[in-house]
Formats: structure tokens, sequence, C-alpha cells
């Protein structure tokens, strides 16, 4: 598989998980489940990693191996001045804070704030669709 198609299956994959997240985080609070709304979090969690593999893909030309190494090349592909307004970095160390580390992990579980992430990864992932349809094509 070439990189352009590995891309396409990163945000094919970033948005499918997504929808399951939505999905389960809607039957969690409707049945009063809070291990499917922490697996929700988990969920939008991984839908953020998928779409920075994509946009790291696409600018860099690698895929990360670790978180560590997501944030470092946010970091370096934030020497953009175009790119650093979108602030990739930060928010993937926001979302990697409270979906993985609070919610699935710590178990802290406000439905709110879960909805308020799950609306914060939609956008993360329109914003790398749109910057790889604008912008690198």
């Amino acid at each position: 598989m070439n990189a352009e198609e590995r891309i396409k299956v990163y945000l094919e994959d970033a948005k499918r998980f997504l929808e399951e997240a939505l999905r389960e985080f809607e039957e969690g609070v409707r049945s009063g489940d809070v291990i499917r709304i922490r697996d929700a979090a988990e969920k939008a969690w991984n839908s953020i990693v998928q779409s920075t593999n994509a946009l790291l893909l696409k600018l860099v030309g690698k895929v990360p191996s670790s978180h560590w190494e997501r944030r470092r090349l946010l970091r370096e592909i934030e020497k953009d001045p175009s790119l650093a307004e979108f602030g990739f970095r930060d928010r993937y160390a926001a979302r990697e804070r409270y979906l993985h580390e609070l919610v699935f992990y710590e178990g802290i579980v406000d439905v709110e704030d879960v909805k308020f992430e799950l609306e914060k990864t939609h956008r993360y992932i329109e914003e790398v669709e749109k910057i790889l349809r604008e912008r690198y094509r």
C-alpha cells in the first residue's frame, strides 16, 4: 500500500472510530452504562491517533511509533505558522489527557464533559481533512 492509500485508510478509520464512539456514548448515556461511555472515550481517542497518523504521514512522510513521537512531530510541523494556527499538538495532548487518561483509565465520567470532548474530536478530524485536501494534494 502506498502512502496516499495509507493516508486514506487512516482517515477512514478515524471517522469510523468516531462514529462508533458517538454511538457507544449515546447508548451508554441512555442505559446509564459508565463502561460504555468510557469505551466511547477510548474510541474517540483512537480516532485522534488515526487522523494524526494521516496528517503526519502526509506532511513528514512517516507514521510515528509512539504518542511521544506524535507529539514531537506535531511540534515540528507547527514551525510552519500556517499549521501552528491549528494548534494540533496542544489539541492532541488535551484529547489524550481527557479521553484516554481521565475518562477511560481513571473512570472520571462527566457526561457533558465527554460530549464536549467528542465534539472537539470531530472538529480535529475535520481540520486534518481540510488541511490534507486544500494544502497538500
